[in-house]
């Protein structure tokens, strides 16, 4: 048995925008596959070229897509029987990203795709990622940590776009 302690940098900013102006400024720059229908493609696919013209095809303008998103208000606004809060998370990637990392340290795979965290608070809107590079620093591989770092910097400069 290992045990692991894995220090995480949590990247976040405040914007002054209207949440469901940041969270449509997110989604449109990510690609919005029918997920279900994505998998059923990539199963079909029977050569690694054919696997990435399927994920090239649902990707957005950023190289990312949204594999899931969650509704975490709706459940609080329900209890209060109120409009806020206003939280929601995204859970967006790119399987071709995500390979580069996982083939050098398997562990990436626990961490990939990442989440983005979009939630309205009474100072603004805030908009959170936790890195990458953190996740997979301890485990000591450059080749991992540079397709990481690039992965932090693309959904940092996304985040920062969305809020600005």
């Amino acid at each position: 048995m290992t045990i692991a302690k894995v220090e995480v940098e949590r990247f976040s900013l405040t914007s002054s925008k209207p949440f469901d102006v940041v969270v449509a400024a997110f989604k449109s720059a990510v690609g919005q596959p029918d997920i279900v229908e994505f998998f059923k493609e990539t199963r079909a696919t029977n050569s690694f070229p054919d696997l990435e013209r399927v994920v090239q095809r649902s990707l957005g303008r950023t190289d990312l897509m949204l594999f899931a998103q969650f509704d975490l208000g709706d459940i609080l606004r329900r209890e209060t029987e109120s409009k806020t809060p206003n939280i929601m998370r995204f859970v967006v990637g790119n399987p071709l990203i995500m390979k580069e990392m996982v083939k050098h340290v398997p562990e990436a795979g626990s961490y990939a795709p990442v989440t983005v965290l979009i939630d309205e608070r009474t100072d603004g809107v805030h908009v959170s990622y936790d890195k990458m590079e953190g996740y997979l620093l301890h485990y000591g591989s450059s080749e991992a940590l540079a397709v990481a770092r690039a992965l932090d910097a693309k959904i940092i400069a996304l985040l920062r776009e969305c809020a600005s």
